[in-house]
């Protein structure tokens, strides 16, 4: 029997996860949105494309918190997108209405699945989503890590002239605008970024990573990125139920791990049938433990401003 995925929210990031599920055929999908039809439409839509993709997954679109029941893994894109000028700490409040609700509903009728929280601002929503189901923090975790390192990774590949899977990122922090690349840690098939660039072309790559989701924004104009975020969060999905072991950047609970405590935020994580099943730890440089304490400061005050 299949494991079952449930995704709360058809919009663009959680219709586009259910789409690469899908097509890998490695579980069943439940697409869940509180808008009537939308849903219905696109299950139907993803569904009917599956013998094109030697898919035997079935899908199944829905506005009943129900047909979640018993679901493996349970991923939360649903919430309001950023528009231009937007922070992710301007979606603070609206959102965390919008996931505290649904958690609430998976606690009831999925109480041994495994949550990834993809809503923004991500590692608060994911504190709020773990406080919310009282779960295991191993099987509450955040998307955000990945999708950051994506980015660097894809930036570096065009600034080298070389294939993006040679590319390996390391990154800590909030997501986004608190995020934290290492330099060190970032490798083109071995080789330190630091031995190919000089500091101040890193440094103009690692801003234009924290602002990657506000220059879609920009160019989008009501909307926010969606296909990379996807294909994070299915990167995820598929270590999960594969039972993988891939050590990825993940909003993970820390509990005096890097000497941080009762947070989520990114750090280096084995991800498997078990949800986060160990954070690992590597020695930081001063300079390196400053700029993820600052990145700390940053989630900690927003987890501050909801009480949690």
């Amino acid at each position: 029997m299949k494991k079952k995925v449930s995704i709360i929210g058809a919009g663009n990031v959680g219709a586009t996860t259910a789409l690469l599920v899908v097509q890998s055929g490695i579980a069943d999908v439940v697409l869940f949105d509180v808008v009537e039809g939308m849903p219905q439409g696109k299950a139907l839509d993803l569904g009917e494309a599956c013998p094109l993709w030697n898919s035997s997954t079935r899908i199944k679109g829905t506005n009943d918190y129900a047909d979640m029941a018993d679901s493996d893994i349970v991923v939360i894109t649903a919430g309001f997108a950023r528009k231009p000028g937007m922070s992710r700490s301007d979606l603070l409040h609206a959102n965390a209405s919008v996931v505290k609700n649904a958690c609430m509903k998976i606690a009831e009728i999925s109480p041994h699945s495994i949550l990834i929280v993809v809503t923004n601002p991500m590692d608060v929503m994911a504190q709020l989503a773990w406080k919310t189901t009282e779960f295991s923090c191993r099987r509450v975790m955040g998307m955000g890590g990945i999708l950051d390192a994506s980015r660097f990774r894809s930036f570096l590949a065009w600034e080298l002239n070389v294939s993006p899977e040679d590319v390996e990122a390391l990154v800590f922090g909030g997501h986004g605008d608190d995020m934290v690349p290492l330099p060190r840690f970032t490798t083109i098939k071995g080789v330190p970024i630091t031995e190919l660039l000089p500091k101040k072309k890193i440094n103009a790559l690692i801003e234009r990573t924290r602002n990657g989701g506000a220059e879609i924004v920009s160019f989008l104009k009501s909307g926010s990125a969606y296909y990379a975020p996807a294909a994070s969060t299915f990167q995820m999905l598929k270590a999960i139920l594969l039972d993988e072991k891939r050590i990825l950047p993940c909003a993970a609970y820390l509990n005096g791990e890097y000497r941080m405590k009762d947070v989520y935020m990114g750090v280096p994580v084995v991800l498997g049938e078990e949800g986060a099943e160990k954070i690992v730890e590597v020695k930081l440089t001063r300079e390196e433990k400053m700029q993820v304490k600052r990145s700390y400061a940053s989630v900690k005050k927003l987890i501050k401003t909801l009480n949690l």
